[in-house]
């Protein structure tokens, strides 16, 4: 097996269980799938259907019931810091300048200071951040944000990106741009990324494969394959083939179970 095909990433049979007022709640059960390098997957579900505790658990910050995780091939309870996490919200810090604030992870791994701001100075453009590297997180808009902190999480340098709906609160137009723009900044640098989304048109449109997550507690019930081809830039949302898989990832969502 080459390195291409190995999977970066394996969660195997993860059960979680957590305690809410007295009682035990369920959260996933039996989860398993795999990530491959340079692969986008898209994660879609009810709320509260464990996908944030999916990957509560594959950064570290939360431990399975059952279960393995393995990242690069290593089964490890050591796993903070293994790969790159945005979170639904930005978290940007307002103290900060926006320069600061996106090479936050390089400084936290102790590498040079120098060396982060000549990157992320380099990087700027690409994220649509030129000429804002010393103004204030509270000056951007809301798309301008979720693309600082989506900078920031490309410079922790990791190979695997999870990232938690970071388009959710955005507007449709705005939205649309990102996604088009996220997959070209993906291409470009070729890191795996798994995104969990509630909108079904996003899943389809920049996914490999997306992962259909039941009710709680949370089990895969489907795996669509995408079989559009790339790059995706120009595809046009009323597409025969892009509506075809959508159709098909509703009724796996409303039916609950796998097609």
């Amino acid at each position: 097996m080459t390195a291409a095909e190995q999977p970066c990433l394996v969660v195997a049979h993860i059960t979680k269980t957590f305690r809410e007022a007295g009682r035990e709640v369920r959260a996933l059960e039996d989860v398993s799938f795999t990530a491959h390098p340079g692969e986008f997957i898209t994660i879609i579900g009810p709320s509260g259907s464990g996908k944030s505790t999916l990957f509560n658990l594959i950064t570290g910050l939360a431990e399975p019931d059952h279960g393995d995780i393995r990242i690069d091939c290593e089964t490890t309870g050591r796993r903070l810091g293994r790969v790159g996490y945005m979170p639904q919200r930005d978290l940007l810090l307002p103290w900060r300048t926006v320069l600061d604030n996106v090479i936050l992870g390089p400084e936290l791994d102790g590498r040079s200071k120098r060396a982060a701001r000549e990157k992320a100075r380099e990087l700027m453009p690409l994220f649509g951040l030129a000429g804002f590297e010393n103004v204030y997180p509270d000056t951007l808009s809301g798309g301008m944000r979720q693309r600082a902190a989506l900078l920031r999480t490309f410079l922790t340098d990791r190979a695997v990106l999870l990232l938690d709906e970071p388009f959710g609160a955005l507007d449709a137009l705005t939205r649309r741009e990102l996604q088009r723009w996220l997959l070209g900044v993906w291409q470009r640098f070729n890191k795996t990324i798994l995104f969990i989304t509630h909108d079904v048109e996003e899943a389809v449109f920049l996914a490999d494969r997306v992962l259909v997550f039941s009710a709680r507690p949370g089990r895969i019930v489907k795996t669509l394959d995408v079989d559009l081809p790339r790059p995706r830039e120009g595809l046009s949302v009323t597409s025969a083939d892009l509506r075809r898989l959508e159709d098909d990832l509703i009724a796996a969502l409303e039916s609950g179970h796998g097609a």
